[in-house]
């Protein structure tokens, strides 16, 4: 990674910050929908099923276009690929917010696509690029970033749809992906990151694989589902439910769940901090414990809320980053981390993609919180469990 008007400045700094600020690019624009969807029923009288898709198509797409985008980081380069997203989701955030229905939902289907390409890439890039040791914090600034760019978006849609107009809203996430693609072509320079190069695992040396890597990736895989599965379901509940068990306005339960988002920060960073003096078999177990704090704190004592949600907050930014660490550091080639990502990003990202009308649906019909509360309780303990047996071999970080 080289960039020619930035050379004075460290290499690795300049990744750093590409892949921050991509980062910020790969969760707003699918997240900028809520905010903003009164003003745009009332005025594209979108049915209940489609306003549901706004929110489910990008999840899904991670799930059943994750083969794909690794195939497409692999072969044409992860450069390449970072740009494919970057454009992707310009050019959805723009189709999007530019017609009717039918132009919303294909500019949606446009940013679901163009992010899974991307959530493929940087795994890949930060295995290649960082140092073993280094690794793990490019990973929490990664999952930081991302966590940022969600509750920035979600904080500034609603007041400026109010000023400006939903369209222009939506509109303006767009300003986001036209930084990082400047900055982005200033550190790689035009040719790289516009024009496909050899496949990422040409010439790299083939090391036997870790024993136990068929296991190790299906465990990983059931974590990162009950991580995702978990992170979706109180993402989309918890406003409902402290309106309905404590009573709180609609306003006051949106910024209390705001502290589950903004709090991923400290997890995405606080776990390539932690690995560096813990097992990650230990970094496992504690994030495992603060997750489960999540539906067993809100069952038991929900006027501890504030506290329970802190601890969730917590353990999903330190989970999704736990999980991409043990990848990138237990695959042998690039090959094999994106095979190993795709499978994982995949499978797990299916089940996210269930977890809101499931959880809805059991609260339904069961006419309380309890048993719903006792699903995200599950997953939670899929998470703990296959995550704490699948990262033992992974080396800790220095």
């Amino acid at each position: 990674m080289s960039g020619r008007l930035l050379s004075r400045i460290p290499g690795s700094w300049i990744l750093l910050a590409c892949i921050g600020l991509l980062a910020l690019n790969l969760r707003g624009p699918f997240v900028a929908v809520a905010p903003v969807v009164g003003p745009m029923q009332a005025e594209l009288h979108f049915s209940p099923v489609v306003l549901g898709l706004l929110t489910s198509i990008p999840v899904l797409c991670f799930s059943l276009a994750s083969p794909l985008a690794s195939l497409a980081a692999r072969k044409f380069g992860a450069e390449f690929a970072v740009s494919l997203t970057i454009l992707g989701v310009l050019v959805g955030v723009l189709v999007r917010s530019a017609g009717g229905p039918a132009l919303v939902v294909a500019g949606t289907v446009i940013i679901g696509l163009a992010i899974t390409v991307g959530n493929i890439a940087v795994p890949l890039i930060i295995r290649r690029d960082f140092s073993p040791w280094r690794q793990g914090t490019a990973m929490g600034i990664y999952t930081a970033a991302l966590n940022i760019g969600s509750f920035l978006t979600s904080v500034a849609m609603a007041p400026l749809a109010e000023w400006t107009g939903w369209r222009t809203a939506l509109a303006s996430v767009a300003l986001l992906a036209v930084a990082a693609i400047v900055v982005w072509t200033l550190a790689v320079g035009p040719r790289t990151a516009f024009i496909a190069s050899a496949a990422e695992d040409a010439g790299e040396a083939k090391l036997p694989p870790v024993a136990g890597t068929g296991w190790i990736t299906f465990g990983l895989t059931a974590g990162f589902g009950g991580q995702a599965f978990s992170y979706y379901g109180v993402t989309a509940w918890l406003p409902s439910y402290l309106h309905d068990e404590l009573g709180m306005s609609a306003a006051e339960a949106g910024a209390a769940s705001s502290i589950f988002q903004i709090l991923a920060i400290v997890g995405g960073l606080g776990v390539p901090f932690a690995a560096k003096y813990m097992s990650t078999t230990a970094v496992a177990v504690t994030l495992g414990v603060l997750w489960t704090a999540v539906p067993a704190g809100l069952l038991l004592m929900p006027q501890l809320w504030w506290l329970w949600s802190t601890c969730g907050g917590i353990a999903q930014g330190g989970g999704i980053t736990i999980i991409f660490i043990a990848i990138i550091r237990l695959a042998r080639n690039q090959a094999m981390a994106g095979k190993m990502s795709a499978t994982v990003q995949g499978l797990g990202y299916c089940l996210a993609a269930v977890a809101p009308p499931l959880v809805g649906l059991v609260h339904d019909v069961s006419e309380s919180w309890t048993p719903a509360l006792l699903v995200i309780l599950a997953s939670v303990l899929t998470f703990f469990v296959s995550t704490t047996l699948s990262v033992r071999k992974v080396p800790r970080g220095r």
